[in-house]
């Protein structure tokens, strides 16, 4: 009896892992979070925004992490018909869903940055 217990919690110990795992891929690299971050802090930003929000991102970098967002179903791309050309990205209703993971990152981050170092 105690052996089946151990072998059901070892079985949904492996789905979550798995889930993070899963996570962790679409949300992998040293940007993503950050672009995330900053069309979920603003609703809507255009491409130069984001370069602006996101320090030390190339415009190269910019644009490969956004078409992954978009392939996730994270970041919906809008193009609008201004001149020049606007491109607009905004959070998908998927992607809305980080933003209490966002959110709890940002309280975390700003407690560790007064833990580590007083500020």
């Amino acid at each position: 009896m105690m052996e089946c217990q151990v072998k059901e919690f070892q079985k949904e110990h492996k789905k979550e892992m798995r889930a993070i795992q899963d996570s962790m891929d679409v949300l992998n690299g040293k940007w993503k979070i950050a672009v995330i971050s900053s069309i979920c802090y603003y609703n809507k930003r255009r491409f130069s925004d984001i370069l602006n929000d996101v320090a030390g991102i190339s415009n190269k970098m910019l644009s490969k992490e956004l078409k992954e967002l978009e392939v996730n179903k994270l970041i919906k791309r809008t193009v609008l018909d201004t001149q020049p050309i606007t491109v607009q990205y905004e959070l998908t209703e998927h992607g809305k869903t980080l933003q209490t993971i966002i959110n709890n990152l940002t309280a975390w981050g700003i407690e560790h940055r007064k833990k580590i170092i007083g500020e």
